[in-house]
């Protein structure tokens, strides 16, 4: 069965709008509606912020109405808010100073241990730092923190329940790992990812920060097009191995960040894997993976290189054991990741000084 908007329309009406207590149709909530083949993407608006709860009813209550009657349907839900004249947004997370996402266009580069060493180094300079694992269909940051088979709280607040992050190395830290067993599969398909992404960012009792490190999935899908659809990001660490086929990937990653829609500040380079020494030979560096993607990336990005840092075992074990590795003070690469997080500051420094703060954007 082939649905015109119309069609579509009609089958909308068995959707109530939460505000209104109307249909969202007679609340004249719908603004766009495109059919390209199977595929249905429907933007809805309303005059002020939904609760999570509110999204997921409407997100839902659309999907369900045109699936029930066409079955091989593939619905996309996007929730604008467009405030009445006068009215001011006071934003999410308005507690946090700066959000910082840790990304790259392909997986196996190293970012959450990039981000679970810079989210720690951090707070080892002495800021109030949060950890977001949003890598929900490979959630690693348990096992790094030994926070594997732990169960965030709910509390109430306002009538609300809201989940407490869980707390290791000082860090507030929340992933779809404290809730699905470690050896379950992740299915989930786009509109529920983002429901769970925007969960974690306005339903958890994050507390004072400075900075807020995500923890992102490789490419630019639906978490990357949630998260600045929902936060103002300060800027992107982009990860990369020297290897050409790694780079080049994370420049796709670069060019979304940098699309005129979304104009997120690029805030560096971290250069993952740069290069092995065996123990027996100090002195002796073999780049396995080539030698200087990172500053070519930097390069294409107009930033700089953040850190480089070098193929070790002790990385591995540490993560493995759940203590990032630059929470051990003895440790030989201890300098190069907390230089890294140094760098990072300086960036969001010079940036917050030099640029407007980021928007949250209409991604369509």
């Amino acid at each position: 069965m082939n649905l015109t908007k119309s069609d579509v329309v009609e089958l909308l009406r068995k959707v109530k709008d939460p505000l209104a207590g109307l249909s969202i149709v007679d609340a004249h909530r719908i603004r766009e509606i495109e059919i390209e083949g199977k595929r249905i993407r429907i933007v809805l608006v309303f005059t002020q912020n939904l609760t999570q709860e509110q999204k997921s009813s409407v997100n839902f209550g659309c999907m369900s109405a045109i699936q029930e009657n066409v079955p091989d349907t593939d619905v996309h839900v996007h929730l604008e808010t467009q405030l009445r004249t006068g009215e001011t947004d006071p934003g999410i997370l308005p507690q946090v100073k700066n959000i910082i996402a840790v990304a790259s266009g392909k997986g196996g580069v190293g970012k959450s241990t990039v981000s679970s060493n810079l989210a720690v180094g951090l707070k080892k300079l002495g800021y109030r730092t949060g950890l977001i694992d949003a890598d929900f269909y490979g959630p690693s940051i348990p096992t790094m923190f030994g926070l594997e088979g732990q169960r965030p709280k709910l509390v109430d607040v306002h009538g609300k329940p809201k989940i407490v992050p869980l707390e290791a190395q000082g860090l507030s830290i929340i992933s779809i790992g404290f809730i699905v067993e470690p050896d379950q599969a992740v299915v989930l398909r786009g509109p529920r990812l983002a429901g769970i992404m925007k969960q974690f960012i306005e339903e958890c009792t994050w507390p004072e920060l400075d900075y807020l490190v995500i923890d992102l999935p490789p490419g630019t899908g639906d978490i990357q097009l949630t998260l600045v659809q929902t936060v103002p990001l300060t800027g992107v660490v982009l990860v990369t191995t020297p290897q050409k086929v790694a780079w080049m990937d994370a420049v796709k990653a670069m060019n979304m960040f940098r699309l005129a829609s979304v104009n997120v500040p690029i805030l560096g380079v971290l250069e993952n894997m740069a290069w092995f020494t065996p123990p027996e030979l100090p002195d002796r560096k073999y780049y396995l993976f080539g030698k200087g993607g990172g500053k070519h990336l930097a390069e294409l990005a107009g930033s700089k290189v953040l850190g480089q840092i070098p193929i070790v075992e002790s990385i591995r074990e540490s993560g493995d054991m759940g203590s990032p590795i630059v929470t051990n003070e003895n440790s030989e690469l201890n300098a190069a990741w907390m230089e890294f997080a140094s760098n990072t500051v300086e960036a969001v420094e010079l940036r917050n000084k030099t640029m407007d703060p980021t928007k949250v954007v209409d991604v369509k």
